[in-house]
């Protein structure tokens, strides 16, 4: 069953208690900065296991250090959901627990 797009007023609500997410469109994102490229990796490889857990993939950039992360339904024609709103607590969880990053 596909999931049913979010008003643009609920999804900028919700936003509001998501640090560091933007309203971009159809879609929402989020950049952030690790201290160095080992620990952005870390908060990829941990993204990458929540977003298969819950069979919901954001789309992920990494430029060194700097990871943006963009998320939208895509059987809700790419527009925002609920699954894209708890995944984006996932990712900060994701960040807020990640260790502090390490010089190899």
């Amino acid at each position: 069953m596909p999931s049913e797009p979010l008003p643009r007023e609920a999804v900028e609500s919700a936003l509001a208690g998501l640090e560091g997410w933007a309203f971009d469109g159809g879609a929402i994102r989020r950049t952030y900065e690790a201290e160095d490229f080992p620990a952005a990796i870390h908060v990829v490889n941990v993204v990458a296991v929540l977003a298969e857990q819950a069979k919901h993939h954001p789309d992920v950039d990494i430029r060194w250090r700097t990871l943006t992360f963009v998320l939208s339904t895509h059987d809700a024609g790419g527009r925002v959901t609920s699954k894209d709103l708890e995944m984006a607590a996932q990712i900060n969880a994701a960040i807020a627990n990640s260790p502090p990053a390490r010089t190899l």
